[in-house]
């Protein structure tokens, strides 16, 4: 239970929750680092292994976070200082920590999509890679940056500070359905297109050798990127669990969570690569600033690029607006659990801290990529592991009687998931984590050290 007494809000109905949630997981993780990981680890084979990914370890995974959010009724670290021994009570840490370093840079890239919203607006698309190459890093790092970063953490404090019925529930009601109709008017938009031929060959064609040659890239990348969009390893969906009550069905909610969000991501696919194909830009260009640079250069190629880029950009900037709310909530609901603090006033803490850490990776890109590459490679699998070990292996009998609250009598069922989680989801996630800190120590030596002793 929480360590102080507060009246906890719920969401007002299924809806709201499976909204809450399925925006948590469509957000920036879709829509930003979706393209640009698909398109630098080769396209269709990447997506068959992130699929896999999504359906082989993603409902068990969601289940296990669920169980202990419900339980304790209590953000992260509470949870698990009500049901952990010893050393375990301290991972719910590894979650604070792991939303609040996303958030501080997850908030400079939703900048960077309110203003691409307004240089569509303007027409003032780069026609040329190399010119909009240029633009990207003129407009990405600097007091501009830091202004749109500033900017939208301000949003953020106007819903979350409202809370989960008035400020949460109610924003995601209106954001996620606009968001699927949008990417799904987009997605038969680019069908139209002159290259979506070989777009659809590079994006649904895999190549099983290549993925067998290159599996140690393909397989963080797309572990990482399952959990990423899929809100694991955050705390987020343990944190949201813990505003539900105890007649919930939470292995369909987490079904329905899971089907919506990897159907968004595959159709982002679907919108994004037809529009790089037709414009001749390589979809393997890599780095954080991907679609903002390939993308932005297609815009100003295309007829009436601006109007669909502007449109397109406004979709990216309301879907980071989803899952930042939850990154941040994780947050907000420490503060007001375990240190009694009124919700409006942790959030606009929160946000200030969060600003703070921000202007680095607003200062200059290598640090977003410093970040991003500890949070994704590392923090969030490390998360994972740990909330999975603990859950599958030493609480296993209570995992499995909150999970049958609102279902009935498991029997076989209720072993078979905790037995998914305790080998194959365990297996993929400890062998990923390895794998990611090996990525992120070759990133340090290759790309941050050099950039440090530049300064």
């Amino acid at each position: 239970m929480p360590s102080l007494e507060v009246d906890r809000e719920q969401w007002s109905t299924r809806a709201g929750f499976v909204l809450a949630a399925v925006g948590s997981a469509v957000g920036l993780g879709n829509i930003w680092r979706f393209p640009f990981v698909t398109g630098e680890s080769g396209g269709a084979g990447f997506l068959l292994v992130y699929l896999l990914f999504v359906v082989s370890i993603g409902l068990p995974a969601i289940l296990v976070e669920f169980v202990v959010g419900r339980q304790t009724r209590s953000n992260p670290v509470g949870a698990f200082r009500a049901i952990g021994t010893g050393r375990w009570r301290y991972v719910g840490w590894i979650f604070v920590v792991t939303t609040f370093v996303i958030m501080s840079y997850y908030s400079v890239v939703a900048g960077w999509t309110i203003r691409y919203t307004i240089l569509g607006l303007q027409g003032g698309y780069a026609a040329d890679p190399a010119a909009a190459g240029e633009q990207f890093l003129s407009l990405a790092q600097g007091v501009e940056a830091m202004a749109f970063h500033a900017l939208f953490l301000l949003v953020i404090v106007a819903i979350v500070g409202l809370g989960i019925r008035r400020g949460i529930e109610l924003a995601v009601k209106v954001m996620v359905p606009a968001i699927v109709l949008v990417v799904a008017g987009l997605a038969v938009w680019a069908a139209t297109l002159d290259g979506a031929g070989a777009a659809y060959a590079y994006y649904l064609s895999p190549d099983l050798g290549a993925i067998v040659a290159d599996w140690t890239s393909i397989l963080p990348a797309a572990a990482g990127q399952a959990f990423y969009t899929l809100s694991l390893g955050f705390g987020i969906m343990i944190t949201y669990a813990s505003y539900l009550g105890e007649d919930r069905n939470l292995a369909a909610d987490g079904a329905i969570i899971i089907v919506f969000d990897t159907a968004i991501a595959f159709a982002v696919g679907l919108v994004v690569f037809p529009i790089l194909f037709t414009a001749g830009i390589d979809p393997g260009d890599p780095g954080v600033g991907a679609i903002f640079i390939t993308l932005a250069a297609a815009f100003g190629e295309l007829a009436a690029g601006g109007l669909i880029g502007t449109l397109f950009f406004a979709t990216v900037a309301v879907a980071a607006l989803s899952s930042a709310i939850s990154l941040t909530e994780v947050v907000v609901a420490y503060a007001i659990d375990e240190r009694g603090v009124g919700r409006f006033r942790a959030t606009v803490l929160v946000c200030g801290a969060l600003f703070v850490l921000g202007l680095g990776p607003a200062y200059d890109i290598v640090l977003l990529e410093l970040y991003d590459g500890l949070a994704d490679g590392v923090l969030l699998l490390l998360g994972g592991v740990l909330v999975t070990a603990y859950v599958s292996w030493k609480w296993s009998e209570e995992a499995i009687e909150e999970l049958e609250r609102g279902i009935g009598g498991l029997g076989r069922l209720g072993t078979s998931w905790i037995w998914l989680a305790r080998i194959p989801v365990l297996v993929v996630l400890v062998v990923s984590l390895v794998l990611g800190i090996v990525d992120y120590v070759g990133f340090i030596d290759g790309s941050f050290l050099p950039w440090l002793r530049a300064l």
